[in-house]
């Protein structure tokens, strides 16, 4: 009778042990769980709506300079001789054909290639208010990209074909100058506010810039800069 006494009485503190041993893993698990999730790096989401404020007025001051430039060439030998500036109102196709690009960047694109904002994802695209929509391409960095690329398309065929290789300085720093300054400032914003990569905004502006220098060297080519003999400033 003791034996078997004994017998239950090593059982029951084998079965007591597993039993304390088991509880204290069960305790153990949220503790370890919840020190894994603590050394797991939190996704940076803010955004800084100082450089959105920012952002939004650059790109609208680098649109407006294209618009508001006008061509700058050496006069033709039929007229007068010398530096000459004529506003033309058919400025508007090149502006407003990439700025429409813009605009369908920001409606369907950004959708096709479900480029995320940084610190978002698959998992928390739609369900976190920082990533509600995407990132790539990036509008801001694209249309300053594309306003640089028509000014400098413009200068290069006023000076190279208009002017015949003569070099207006006020050209250069208006068409080329101020757009690459703003636009140098915006897509280091867009980066630095948190909006979109790095890559995101300079991939964007690189390839901004390449659509706006073949649409401005175009138009530059087939819109001749003097407005006629009666010399007008604005050209209809």
């Amino acid at each position: 009778m003791a034996a078997v006494q004994g017998k239950l009485g090593l059982s029951g503190i084998k079965f007591l042990g597993l039993t304390l041993a088991a509880s204290a893993a069960l305790l153990a698990a949220p503790r370890a769980a919840c020190a894994q999730d603590a050394a797991m790096p939190v996704p940076d989401r803010h955004r800084s709506e100082g450089w959105r404020d920012a952002t939004n007025i650059l790109t609208l001051s680098s649109l407006g300079v294209q618009l508001l430039m006008p061509r700058v060439f050496y006069s033709d030998p039929e007229v007068t001789v010398g530096w000459k500036a004529r506003w033309h109102a058919s400025v508007l196709a090149p502006s407003m054909t990439l700025i429409a690009t813009g605009l369908v960047n920001e409606q369907f694109l950004k959708d096709s290639f479900k480029g995320h904002r940084p610190g978002c994802d698959d998992m928390s695209h739609g369900t976190v208010a920082e990533c509600n929509d995407y990132g790539m391409f990036s509008t801001h960095s694209y249309l300053v990209g594309s306003a640089l690329g028509q000014g400098l398309g413009v200068f290069l065929v006023d000076t190279v074909k208009w002017s015949g290789g003569r070099l207006n300085a006020g050209s250069l720093a208006m068409n080329v100058g101020v757009p690459a300054v703003l636009g140098v400032i915006t897509t280091v914003g867009r980066t630095a506010g948190n909006w979109e990569t790095g890559a995101q905004s300079w991939g964007s502006a690189g390839i901004g810039l390449a659509i706006g220098l073949g649409l401005g060297a175009l138009y530059g080519a087939a819109q001749r800069p003097e407005c006629g003999y009666g010399g007008d400033l604005i050209c209809w």
